[in-house]
């Protein structure tokens, strides 16, 4: 049945039959029948299919994990045999700001030991991401710490913190970062986004007025802004932050930090290349 395994893993991945079959070079019948025999195999059905798609039903979600892991297996056995290399594929999910340096540097290491594994970089804000590795849509997400705890059947990796400063145009007058917020147009961190949670939490904890501007996720566009002379923002010093026309007021006290990390199931095979790119990542991190 490793083949049926196969071509579950492969529709739960892509979402359509027809997709997967171009994947696997088959016709979008083959995968019917391949899904079909491995449901009357195991005794349940997979898949609640529509006339476009085919999304995993909640037997199919506690199937996947363990799929993975069968498929896992196989590939260890053939490679301590000597009789081949891992092949396969391996979904990362990651918000933007990971994707420009860490992920980088992670999957430089990753491809030396893989170079036959292809991987998917999935973009996205962190409650996305998450809701796509307790759905089994991609194998681990590096994302923002979510404020609330995670389900169960997921693991939180910790891989580094960035502080949380007061970005203001460097044109400003020198002034301490409670007067630049209170007497300049804010430029919020999307207040649905964990990081903006963060922002959102910090004024409400200090009693701090702000003139609100603009409201957005994305981190250099953020620091555009202020850089333009906008108005004033609270967002992280990121390892590849662009300070040109800026300065970074530190918040003393009332400081905090974004604790970035990665999100798996912990079902996931510990030996396996989802396991080896969440160590990869953490060998990637600065010093």
């Amino acid at each position: 049945m490793l083949t049926e395994f196969q071509t579950f893993v492969t529709v739960a991945r892509d979402g359509t039959f027809t997709g997967a079959g171009r994947k696997l070079g088959l016709t979008q019948s083959a995968v019917s029948a391949q899904i079909r025999r491995l449901e009357e195999f195991l005794g349940v059905s997979l898949f609640d299919r529509t006339a476009r798609s085919a999304q995993l039903n909640d037997a199919g979600r506690e199937m996947l994990a363990q799929a993975e892991e069968i498929l896992g297996l196989v590939n260890r056995m053939v490679a301590q045999a000597g009789g081949g290399h891992v092949t396969g594929s391996l979904r990362v999910a990651a918000i933007a700001s990971v994707q420009q340096d860490l992920l980088v540097r992670a999957l430089e290491l990753f491809r030396a030991d893989f170079p036959d594994v292809s991987v998917r970089i999935v973009p996205g804000v962190s409650l996305s991401l998450l809701g796509q590795v307790d759905a089994a849509e991609v194998d681990l997400a590096v994302l923002i710490r979510p404020p609330f705890n995670l389900p169960h059947e997921l693991a939180w990796h910790p891989l580094m913190s960035e502080p949380m400063v007061l970005a203001v145009p460097d044109s400003l007058p020198a002034v301490s970062w409670r007067e630049a917020l209170a007497g300049h147009p804010f430029i919020r961190y999307d207040r649905t986004s964990f990081g903006g949670r963060l922002v959102d939490a910090f004024l409400r904890r200090h009693r701090l007025t702000v003139h609100e501007a603009v409201e957005l996720d994305e981190i250099d566009a953020i620091a555009n802004l202020v850089r333009a002379g906008l108005g004033v923002a609270v967002m992280p010093r990121t390892r590849q932050l662009d300070a040109s026309g800026l300065r970074l007021l530190d918040l003393g006290a009332a400081g905090f930090d974004r604790e970035i990390g990665i999100v798996i199931r912990r079902s996931a095979d510990a030996n396996g290349v989802a396991a080896r790119m969440v160590a990869c990542l953490k060998a990637a991190l600065p010093g």
